[in-house]
């Protein structure tokens, strides 16, 4: 092309649009961190019945957050993160952190005295008391939408965990193991609410490792005589395999992503994700070991994705 004198027209080449098609929303991004976040989370289900009883709760729990620590603060040197950050106020992650430890003491020492099924039954309620701490502490007021779909997502996660039958649930029973991990419930429930009000600023890593070493401060004070006594050498290389699981994934892995969500979603959503757990566990129970289930488990599944979905449409709605 020319101009009316006859001088040729420069043309810049057409900059390439980034293809919004596949780019998530900013809830989006947080959702899909979440999914991810109850996929690892169940597996450490099945990982840790390999090895249940090799090594003690209070033991592995430390060794696990020693490693996590050390891994994430390898990742943060590498990346040019300032961890400096993470020390000033460092009572604000002390807390956090010390509530984690709370939540995997008290799940370890009530499965000591009673049921797998019981203690998942009490996570289950878990979102909604973190829907009740997100409003009182960083006034995170949830839609109706949001509620009802909590309330779903928490009948057919307790569906899923006591296989469809209606008189198991009948039979469920608060006793002293329950008592003990309704204290972890809570304590997990008030973490991404006090996320929010204590560490708005931090980068994700930051806050993951922070949190990380609070939670390593209370595990390392409570099995402090486990910890000394346990006979690593002997551990078999399983043993060693599920800890490094367990700390670079479950660990390092989902507080990374517990504190990525968190600075994207509501508190209850955030920890609503979890009521997928159940659903994960069965799926691997047949893939890894053929375990069917009853049909009927399917109606708990398909609830917890419809609640699921719920969420997923008010975040839409919202833009």
């Amino acid at each position: 092309m020319t101009t009316p004198t006859g001088r040729p027209i420069r043309t810049t080449p057409a900059q390439p649009q980034p293809n919004k098609r596949f780019s998530l929303s900013h809830a989006g991004q947080g959702h899909l961190a979440m999914l991810t976040f109850s996929l690892l989370v169940s597996l450490s289900f099945t990982f840790g019945h390999l090895v249940a009883g090799e090594i003690t709760p209070a033991a592995l729990n430390s060794v696990r957050f020693a490693i996590a620590a050390l891994t994430m603060l390898g990742f943060a040197f590498a990346m040019g993160v300032p961890i400096k950050p993470i020390f000033q106020r460092f009572w604000r992650f002390a807390i956090i952190g010390g509530l984690m430890g709370v939540y995997f003491i008290t799940m370890f020492e009530s499965l000591r005295v009673t049921s797998a099924v019981s203690t998942a039954a009490i996570f289950t309620l878990t979102p909604l008391m973190a829907a009740g701490f997100g409003l009182l502490l960083a006034g995170q007021r949830a839609s109706r939408l949001s509620l009802v779909a909590l309330t779903i997502g928490a009948i057919g996660a307790l569906w899923v965990i006591f296989r469809g039958d209606l008189e198991a649930f009948l039979k469920f029973q608060i006793g002293r193991g329950e008592a003990l991990f309704m204290i972890g419930a809570l304590a997990h429930a008030l973490v991404p609410g006090l996320l929010r009000r204590l560490a708005p600023n931090e980068l994700p890593l930051q806050s993951s490792i922070a949190t990380i070493l609070g939670a390593l401060l209370i595990a390392s004070l409570y099995g402090a005589r486990d910890l000394i006594e346990t006979d690593y050498a002997s551990l078999r290389p399983l043993v060693w395999m599920v800890i490094g699981y367990l700390a670079l994934i479950t660990t390092g892995g989902t507080f990374f992503l517990l504190q990525y969500a968190n600075k994207r979603l509501q508190a209850g959503k955030v920890m609503a994700y979890t009521y997928l757990v159940p659903s994960w566990v069965v799926l691997w129970d047949f893939l890894l070991y053929g375990k069917t289930q009853p049909v009927l488990l399917l109606a708990g599944v398909g609830a917890t994705l419809v609640a699921l979905l719920m969420l997923l449409k008010g975040d839409a709605t919202k833009g």
